[in-house]
């Protein structure tokens, strides 16, 4: 048998990805819902659909600054040319109307128009029953006491009705969405103090190995400076999690049991790195694994996924707070992340859907691809001009992490793919850089 053959049944060996994170996100709930502020929701995923209680505008309102008017007053104002500042161009005659009031956006009376009068207004004031129409100022010879209007809008023009925007009942935001600025200020202006969100998941990152280093300490050989956990922290926070580093824990079982066990106080997600697999210094592997009552219990899975094969997951301690284990080498820590841990925090955090999207891209140069396996390698993606997407790949393998410096999307080549040719259809997740 060949060496690659070897490779295949190796990999034929192992869970399919999607078997995997189906079963791992069927065993997790969303955190329980709660009340906020709106300013404290922002940022929050909703808990369930907001509904409009009150129209919006609230009210008639002017759209403009202006005269309002009754359409009927106006009929016979000039025609003007293609610029309605165009004054010189009248065909016809203005139109004079009375005015008797101003309006602000403050007024608040109700009052009438009487045919052959109009109300000076503000944008924003309350619409005066039976005017119709806002006159634009430029088109008026801006008088006070007394208005010519040189130029008749169209019927409704400069005005804006209660509920034309939003209407009572209406869904503002649906179950599963982000509350992002814009739908804070559209809850406002339909009256809505508070919405039920569920709360930003706490995720606690924790490195693992006597070989690690801290950032800024010059390593010997042996020694390996940590990355993972400011990286994954990063991730954490990017996917939106309260996230915390710990640092680094020493491969002692008990202290690093301990370390687990005390941190189940503060997080509802626990994020590991390192010590996945079955070397004689794995020994997050050996602590974790082990079955005690009332202490939890993570399973390790050799998953079919390049790079990084091996994931944990399962929960640690009495409240039985989820864990997720990543593999110890940087690059494959952050893609790990990418499919498994980021899809836990989205579901955690109420989010619809827990996946990155994902779009269809001309593939600019043939890569090769491990059989039996789906890799996840760094791309670059582009829009074309004439619509859909480009996509040129990034160092992969054992560069990863170089690569995902650079990308902005993650190519997906499946189990099935040993080479993906130049000008082939391939999928991409679009990864949310600002770039």
């Amino acid at each position: 048998m060949t060496a690659t053959a070897d490779a295949e049944a190796a990999a034929n060996e192992l869970m399919p990805l999607a078997e995997y994170l189906g079963s791992v996100l069927r065993r997790l709930r969303a955190l329980p819902p709660l009340d906020l502020d709106l300013t404290q929701a922002h940022g929050n995923v909703l808990a369930g659909d907001v509904l409009a209680p009150h129209p919006y505008p609230a009210f008639d309102q002017a759209a403009i600054d202006g005269y309002a008017a009754r359409w009927e007053d106006l009929a016979s104002a000039g025609r003007v040319g293609a610029h309605p500042s165009s004054f010189g161009k009248v065909d016809g005659r203005p139109v004079r109307l009375n005015v008797v009031g101003d309006l602000g956006a403050a007024s608040w009376r109700p009052v009438r128009l009487t045919p052959g009068t109009c109300f000076s207004v503000a944008a924003g004031a309350p619409l005066p029953i039976g005017a119709d129409v806002v006159v634009p100022v430029h088109w008026t010879d801006q008088g006070m006491a007394a208005v010519e209007i040189l130029h008749a809008p169209k019927r409704g023009s400069g005005v804006r009705r209660a509920g034309e925007e939003i209407a009572a009942g209406q869904v503002l935001a649906s179950t599963g969405t982000y509350v992002t600025p814009a739908m804070v200020a559209t809850f406002a202006a339909s009256g809505i103090g508070h919405v039920m969100v569920r709360p930003s998941p706490r995720v606690v990152v924790v490195a693992t190995g006597d070989e690690l280093v801290d950032v800024g300490r010059p390593s010997q050989p042996g020694q390996v400076v940590d990355a993972n956990s400011h990286a994954l922290t990063a991730a954490a926070v990017e996917a939106g999690a309260l996230a915390y580093r710990i640092g680094i824990c020493d491969d002692d079982p008990e202290g690093l049991r301990g370390l687990l066990e005390d941190q189940t106080l503060r997080a509802d997600l626990i994020i590991t790195t390192g010590g996945t697999g079955t070397g004689p210094g794995d020994m997050l592997r050996r602590v974790l694994s082990r079955r005690d009552p009332g202490r939890g219990v993570v399973e390790f899975t050799d998953v079919a996924l390049c790079p990084g094969a091996t994931l944990g997951f399962g929960t640690v301690g009495g409240e039985e707070v989820p864990v997720v284990c990543l593999p110890g080498e940087p690059g494959a820590a952050l893609i790990g992340f990418e499919v498994l841990a980021r899809p836990v925090i989205q579901l955690l955090a109420g989010a619809e859907p827990v996946f990155r999207p994902s779009v269809k891209a001309h593939l600019l140069e043939t890569v090769s691809s491990p059989g039996g396996l789906r890799e996840f390698r760094p791309a670059h993606v582009a829009e074309r001009r004439g619509g859909g997407y480009t996509v040129q790949p990034l160092a992969g393998g054992p560069y990863t992490l170089s690569g995902l410096a650079e990308a902005n999307g993650l190519l997906v080549l499946g189990e099935r793919v040993t080479t993906a040719a130049a000008g082939s259809t391939v999928d991409v997740l679009l990864l949310d850089r600002r770039r």
